[in-house]
């Protein structure tokens, strides 16, 4: 089929259902997320796949993947909506610009976060930026302390606070299942707290009358998963971020399934504005790099 994408250029409406939905990876919730009806963001869809000529999203009952061609289209889309958004800005005459106290949780010291921040920062030359990495629960104390003006972490579900960027089940890690036996006290290696990880797996092992001990505790990521590549037991992780050299350890009698957690993006205010808008902006476009490990 034949197209000429001079005269029948992409919506970016569309677009952003198209972006969203990949990220949330559900047309429910991106509806909720975009605050429109499911309906009207799966005619975006219809209408985006008519202009592309191409399937760009295979999804039924249960889930939602795309094609390869879909694949393609994100970067495109990306770049569409980025060049829209840089033209308002600089006829608009608004540069972000100020300080921005920003923290980040251990859970994405090896994802993409680095790239995010980078791109933001080359977008936005006029912010000042302070990182601060640590546990979610602790960023979150600093945040109500007035330290920190913005942070991204995870939260049990049921938790109102922050806008959703996705969610996501804990799951046990090792290095092999030996590590699980269930012939003694699970050895666990864990966050101090608060942690939310922690909290969720000492409470399914009480649901589940399993005897544990604890052999680390480390606040750092890497601590956690020097100690479980050691062998000396398991650690919980999300499923999209288990660690290089580390297993999903199945679920048993003896090793109950976790809680499903929700990463969010939180503000010191209600409703964000300047430089922490445009980082929860960034980091709610970007959520589907930022559930993968960084290469290399």
């Amino acid at each position: 089929m034949n197209r000429d994408y001079t005269t029948s250029p992409f919506d970016a409406a569309q677009l952003a259902s198209f972006l969203t939905v990949v990220q949330t990876r559900s047309f429910t919730a991106a509806a909720r997320r975009l605050g429109l009806r499911q309906s009207t963001v799966s005619q975006h869809i219809r209408r985006l796949e008519g202009t592309a000529g191409r399937r760009l999203l295979l999804r039924d009952t249960h889930s939602v993947t795309l094609t390869t061609d879909g694949e393609a289209m994100v970067g495109f889309a990306r770049a569409i909506l980025e060049a829209n958004a840089q033209a308002g800005r600089y006829f608009a005459g608004a540069e972000v610009r100020g300080r921005l106290r920003f923290g980040a949780s251990e859970d994405f010291v090896s994802t993409r976060l680095p790239e995010v921040l980078r791109d933001f920062t080359r977008e936005h030359p006029a912010v000042d930026l302070e990182l601060t990495v640590g546990l979610s629960g602790r960023l979150f104390e600093r945040l109500d302390a007035g330290e920190i003006d913005l942070v991204l972490g995870k939260r049990l579900a049921g938790d109102e606070r922050g806008q959703v960027v996705w969610r996501e089940r804990l799951v046990w890690v090792g290095r092999d299942a030996a590590a699980a036996s269930p012939e003694r006290p699970l050895p666990l290696i864990l966050y101090p707290p608060p942690s939310v990880s922690r909290t969720a797996a000492l409470d399914a092992l009480v649901r589940a009358g399993r005897d544990w001990r604890l052999v680390c505790t480390s606040a750092s990521l890497s601590g956690l998963c020097a100690a479980a590549l050691a062998g000396l037991g398991v650690t919980v992780q999300t499923r999209s971020m288990v660690s290089a050299g580390l297993v999903e350890l199945p679920t048993s009698a003896h090793l109950p399934e976790l809680f499903e957690v929700e990463f969010v993006v939180v503000g010191a205010a209600r409703r964000l504005h300047g430089p922490a808008a445009a980082l929860a902006q960034a980091i709610l476009a970007n959520s589907d790099r930022l559930q993968h490990q960084a290469v290399g």
